[in-house]
């Protein structure tokens, strides 16, 4: 006999709307999914600079790991390279060994800007472990306390090391840029008349009037310039735009000189060289360097890099009132907060302030 109550239990009451439901094995199987490419995904939206700079954060936090025993000293390279990209490298990662690294870092004399970068790399990474499923809530909740420092504590920091002999700085990066005197900038543009003097003249003129970063300047092409226009049009790969330019006087006379005599016909801009002076290949980012480096130390500046020359471009063109819209997008930048960390302050803090109902003239 057939049970009609039950038949009619599963029929849809008259007038209800039978909506569909999502299939939760479907919904599980997305979920393992995401959580699978959640380091990919994040690695995919930041640009080339900052992943190499945070592999390189990483690298140090497994050299930590090794020193104090938490991994082989022999697998410290090989785990350092797999934080970067797979979660379950994360496992097992506490509080503790986040603040000893933050401690160890101290201790080894390393800058505290430089150690607060990597605490927030090791931070980010521990936060993608957790929507990984490899770190716990409550243990991301602990790390998450530990903290960086201030600029006030990080200048008691300084002091305290100071007192008992620790390095407060690790490396080759310098604590504060050189901002280069208007009788530097024009001795670092004299160059001589020759294959090499022309490239090198050229290299300073488009570092110190253009505020190009080593990069950009390395990833110029012949094509780059035109001379008819008397424009430089290049690739900004940290803020993904390209720019045209105009070439200030000097920098389009070095352009000139250069194309017309030593430049390839096609192909990377500036050429390298070699002892005798001689042009050949072409300049890496690294090769630049060096030769900034060289040329600084010819008029008597010592440790001058590409750098120094950006915060030299940025701080001149401060002093000269430029506007700082315009200041911020022909440096490449993307906010008005970037501009004031290259610009050096001016001796007087007021100097360049007008009361608009103030003569300039009162004194």
């Amino acid at each position: 006999m057939v049970d009609i109550s039950k038949e009619n239990e599963a029929l849809p009451a008259p007038g209800r709307i039978v909506r569909p439901r999502i299939d939760p094995s479907a919904a599980a199987a997305a979920n393992v999914a995401a959580l699978a490419t959640t380091f990919v995904e994040y690695r995919g939206r930041i640009d080339d600079d900052t992943l190499r700079r945070q592999e390189a954060d990483l690298a140090l936090f497994a050299f930590f790991l090794g020193s104090i025993k938490a991994i082989p000293e022999a697998e410290v390279a090989a785990f350092g390279a797999r934080l970067p990209t797979q979660p379950e490298a994360w496992e097992n990662v506490t509080h503790g060994l986040v603040s000893g690294f933050v401690q160890w870092q101290l201790q080894q004399g390393y800058a505290i800007g430089s150690i607060n970068v990597r605490l927030a790399t090791v931070r980010r990474y521990c936060l993608l472990a957790y929507e990984a499923g490899v770190l716990s809530a409550d243990d991301l909740a602990l790390i998450r306390t530990v903290r960086g420092y201030s600029g006030r504590q990080a200048r008691a920091m300084d002091t305290q090391r100071r007192r008992t002999s620790t390095p407060t700085r690790v490396g080759s990066k310098k604590a504060q840029a050189i901002v280069l005197t208007t009788p530097q900038v024009q001795a670092l543009k004299e160059q001589p008349a020759t294959p090499q003097g022309r490239r090198d003249a050229l290299l300073v003129c488009l570092l110190l009037d253009l505020g190009l970063r080593v990069g950009e300047l390395a990833a110029l092409t012949v094509a780059s310039i035109d001379l008819r226009d008397g424009t430089l049009t290049f690739y900004r790969e940290k803020v993904h735009t390209t720019q045209t330019h105009h070439l200030p006087a000097e920098s389009l006379a070095a352009a000139r000189a250069y194309l017309a005599n030593d430049a390839l016909a096609t192909g990377p801009l500036l050429r390298g060289s070699r002892k005798n002076g001689e042009l050949w290949g072409f300049m890496s980012t690294r090769a630049i360097r060096d030769r900034v480096a060289l040329l600084g130390e010819r008029i008597g500046v010592t440790g001058l890099a590409p750098h120094d020359l950006r915060h030299t471009w940025a701080t001149r063109a401060a002093r000269g009132k430029s506007d700082p819209f315009a200041l911020r997008d022909a440096g490449g930048w993307t906010s008005l907060m970037m501009p004031g960390r290259y610009v050096e302050s001016s001796q007087t803090a007021n100097e360049r302030i007008r009361l608009d109902e103030q003569d300039e003239n009162v004194v």
